[in-house]
């Protein structure tokens, strides 16, 4: 891998970074060094001091491959880029919330083979950490950071971050354009409603950003790792995406083994990508390790013990031995040449075979009958994961039975491109917008029931934008399970999903995805119901609604206004002062106080004088107290 052409380093212009600024887009940069008395040391850190000692020794570990590539030049650079994600340690035994609660660990690994230095070689990986899973960004920014470091240096890190401190803040769902010297990294971030809070509040999400809708721009990214290549990892699986698209769904534990760091990775990134758009809230690690804190209590668990929700992938195939009884495992990628791992053959893998106008259902691991098929059917069944520690295969293990079928219509349209590798790129990027269209789409359907649940409702014409909203419509599972099945799942489903679709909706509810993004996604609708009835109040005339209240609606009127006002008072007083937005809504909501008290009884009136505070808002326009 080598720098981008277009990115040149001027140190002349070394710009000083800004620590607050770049915290918005990354919370440190580190360089590793595998030491061969000491292992994995964190040789250097920017900004100093940003890490406790169990976060070094989590990124320490993280930050490295299992095994060495085995390439075995007398003098060769094997460089890799892959990403992981720990959960942070308590803070002063509290529990960190939203996106504080994980790091993003983005490494460019570089592995030296020198026979003349000690052991014939030497390890070393740039980190990117950061509170975000924006691989859109960090992958590319690795690309220019990663050469550059083995180029100048430490300096090269310092560098670098003075240009990120100079981007604007992070708007989720946009494209941005990011400069770095004089390249310009135009990127896509995942929206809003794929991120996890910032400290408990709301990124701004209207209430078309989030399913059941389906999107009408399709450049758009609708989930986390958009950019993940899912026809590349899952080519020799493509049949089974479906079943993977549910256990997922639904919250399963799904264990990812592959040859390197960065497939096993990808395997993972691609796997969330595929419920996009729904919040995924399955714990999720694209690189797991032996060292990580989580796996003594994973290795602890005993036969018949439930697994947490999450999705692991894993290098080391000790994982085979040690979690034997996870339920679901998955065994993806290809080893490298030269690898002490046994590359399978495509007649024992079922390896998608060669056809430039594309690829028919008949070539997707459905190989033709024979007695040795069938054997080795049988075989791969009844050793189960542990035949990967001899020869690597390219298959799924679970007792799962699949409700949605694959879509055979879909899969005729994928291109194969053959053997070209610049064609065969060109290729995947087509394939991954048909799949992840697909499963957009099908997620999307899968939603669609519980949009009721989600309508909003604004004040009618001619009616005061003062009285209490209506609440949502209240949910419970047993309803909406009896009412679903009564009506149908609808056309599109109904054509890919098996007679027992209700069954996936009951694991679904049951399952960890739901809860969270439902009680997200009505958090959005009752935000959006506010702002439609804010609207309506500094839009509405109340002259002409007060001439037909009665003296009771008025009264109530009166109150909930003088509510609203005490309300905007103390959103002012919070924020240091208000904008002009802010001082409109306030005279707004005192000329509807003063035309609401117009209509009182008078001796009602002289009532409410007596207070000070609402004297100085019914007679004084300018006094704001």
């Amino acid at each position: 891998m080598s720098r981008s052409p277009s990115f040149s380093a001027k140190p002349e212009l070394s710009i000083k970074p800004d620590p607050e600024s770049l915290k918005r887009w990354i919370h440190a940069f580190c360089i590793m060094r595998f030491d061969l008395e000491q292992g994995q040391l964190l040789e250097e850190c920017y900004p100093p001091d940003c890490l406790s000692q169990e976060e070094e020794i989590e990124v320490s570990f993280n930050s490295f491959p299992d095994s060495v590539s085995q390439h075995h030049n007398r003098s060769s650079i094997h460089d890799c880029i892959f990403f992981f994600r720990f959960r942070r340690p308590k803070k002063n035994t509290e529990e960190r919330d939203g996106s504080d609660r994980y790091l993003y660990g983005y490494v460019f690994n570089r592995q030296r083979h020198d026979e003349r230095l000690k052991r014939g070689g030497e390890q070393k990986s740039v980190v990117i950490l950061s509170h975000t899973p924006y691989s859109s960004v960090f992958r590319p920014l690795l690309q220019i950071i990663g050469p550059l470091y083995f180029d100048v240096g430490n300096k090269a890190i310092e560098h670098i971050a003075g240009y990120v401190s100079m981007w604007p803040a992070p708007v989720p769902g946009k494209l941005m354009e990011l400069p770095i010297g004089n390249a310009m990294l135009k990127v896509n971030l995942p929206p809003a409603h794929s991120l996890p809070l910032e400290n408990g509040i709301f990124y701004e999400e209207s209430a078309s950003s989030m399913a059941p809708l389906l999107p009408t721009n399709q450049s758009v990214p609708q989930g986390l790792f958009h950019d993940a290549d899912l026809f590349g990892i899952y080519r020799g699986l493509l049949l089974q995406l479906w079943t993977l698209w549910e256990l997922l769904l639904i919250g399963e534990p799904i264990l990812i083994i592959a040859p390197t760091p960065p497939q096993c990775s990808e395997a993972v990134a691609c796997l969330v990508s595929l419920v996009a758009p729904l919040f995924c809230s399955v714990d999720f690690r694209p690189y797991f390790t032996i060292h990580d804190p989580g796996f003594a209590r994973l290795n602890s668990l005993r036969e018949g013990d439930t697994f947490p929700p999450m999705v692991l992938g894993v290098t080391n195939l000790f994982f085979l031995k040690a979690l034997r009884n996870i339920p679901h495992v998955v065994s993806v990628g290809t080893p490298a040449p030269n690898s002490n791992r046994v590359a399978f053959t495509s007649r024992s893998a079922g390896k998608l075979s060669v056809k430039p106008e594309g690829l028919g259902v008949q070539q997707l691991s459905l190989r033709r009958f024979s007695p040795t098929n069938l054997l080795n059917a049988v075989k791969l069944r009844r050793d189960g994961p542990l035949c990967l520690m001899t020869e690597h295969k390219e298959a799924v293990w679970t007792t799962y039975s699949a409700i949605t079928k694959p879509d055979t219509s879909i899969l005729n349209r994928l291109i194969d491109a053959g053997m070209s590798p610049r064609v065969e790129e060109s290729m995947s990027v087509v394939n991954n917008e048909i799949l992840r269209r697909h499963f957009l789409e099908l997620t999307t359907n899968f939603l669609a029931p519980f949009g009721p649940y989600f309508q909003v409702n604004a004040p009618s014409d001619g009616s005061s934008p003062y009285v209490t909203p209506p609440a949502l419509p209240s949910f419970g599972a047993d309803e909406f399970l009896s009412n679903l099945s009564a009506r149908g799942v609808g056309k599109f489903l109904s054509k890919r999903m098996k007679s027992n679709w209700p069954d996936l909706y009951r694991r679904f509810l049951r399952g960890p995805n739901f809860m969270p993004w439902f009680q997200r996604r009505r958090a959005v609708a009752e935000q959006e119901q506010r702002r439609l009835w804010r609207l309506a109040r500094m839009k509405t005339d109340m002259r002409q609604i007060t001439s037909q209240m009665n003296e009771l609606e008025a009264v109530d009127s009166f109150n909930a206004i003088e509510k609203h006002i005490s309300e905007e008072v103390k959103s002012r007083e919070s924020k240091g002062g208000g904008g002009a937005d802010s001082e409109g809504t306030f005279q707004k909501l005192k000329k509807d106080l003063q035309a609401v008290f117009s209509v009182l009884p008078r001796d009602m009136q002289q009532l409410l004088l007596l207070n000070p505070q609402r004297a100085s808002l019914l007679q004084d326009p300018s006094e704001l107290q």
